[in-house]
């Protein structure tokens, strides 16, 4: 039995210029949840405009791993990443 399930990390880039990460097996359908505020406490509080970046992975553990590394970057490697600059794994 396959699973072709995906898992995603996604950035959200909220209303006072900060960054989101969280992870997903549905990124449109979780960006909603955020703009309903429901999403997560912190997008509550900080209105989320738009999905600035996202990426596949094949299981829900790898996407929690990159998440993790994600928010443990500075500010700077997460706009390389988020241009294009830059990848996670090259990090």
């Amino acid at each position: 039995m396959s699973n072709d399930k995906h898992y995603y990390i996604y950035v959200l880039l909220t209303e006072n210029n900060t960054y989101y990460c969280g992870y997903t097996d549905d990124v449109n359908k979780r960006f909603e949840k955020h703009k309903q505020g429901i999403g997560a406490k912190y997008t509550k509080s900080h209105k989320p405009l738009k999905v600035v970046y996202s990426k596949e992975f094949k299981t829900k553990s790898e996407a929690m791993k990159a998440e993790s590394k994600f928010k443990a970057l500075r500010r700077f490697q997460k706009d390389d990443i988020i241009k294009g600059y830059l990848t996670l794994e090259e990090l």
